[in-house]
């Protein structure tokens, strides 16, 4: 009978440890990172000497409708295109239309949405343009076409 108790207990503490070991690889350690689409809105948090708020655009997006945001509440299509201030999310205009502690929590906790790097620029993270388009300073000579060389006579190599 004590085999049997002693094995039941050894397969108990090896699904313990598995799942301990499972959740410690999943379990962020580090700071909130914006991800593929979040907006950074630093409209007045630099000159507050606070982080911007990181608006985490799919995450609201696989839940709710374009329109919900960009049509019922008026945020524009455009990152920085709405002069968002806190005392307009406390009157319930922008994310105060719903983060309000009965649709969603409420405004209280800074750090929920204040998790942006402090000098950071209104932005996307990562936006499909920015993947697509190269700033000019990253164009290198040697990616550039090449060019006949004048030295050389025509014909001759």
């Amino acid at each position: 009978m004590w085999n049997i108790w002693r094995g039941i207990r050894l397969v108990a503490l090896s699904l313990v440890l598995i799942i301990s070991i499972g959740l410690l690889t999943v379990w962020p350690t580090s700071e909130a990172q914006a991800e593929y689409g979040d907006v950074v809105i630093n409209n007045y948090s630099s000159e507050a000497d606070m982080r911007p708020p990181v608006f985490p655009h799919w995450f609201h997006r696989i839940r709710f409708r374009c329109k919900v945001c960009h049509a019922d509440l008026g945020f524009e299509f455009k990152a920085g295109g709405n002069d968002i201030s806190m005392v307009k999310i406390f009157e319930g205009e922008y994310c105060g239309a719903c983060h309000n502690g009965e649709i969603a929590w409420s405004v209280e906790n800074c750090s929920l949405c204040h998790s942006g790097n402090v000098d950071a620029k209104t932005d996307v993270h990562n936006s499909t343009l920015d993947m697509l388009v190269a700033p000019p300073q990253s164009v290198k000579k040697k990616d550039a076409p090449p060019q006949p060389d004048k030295n050389k006579k025509a014909g001759k190599p």
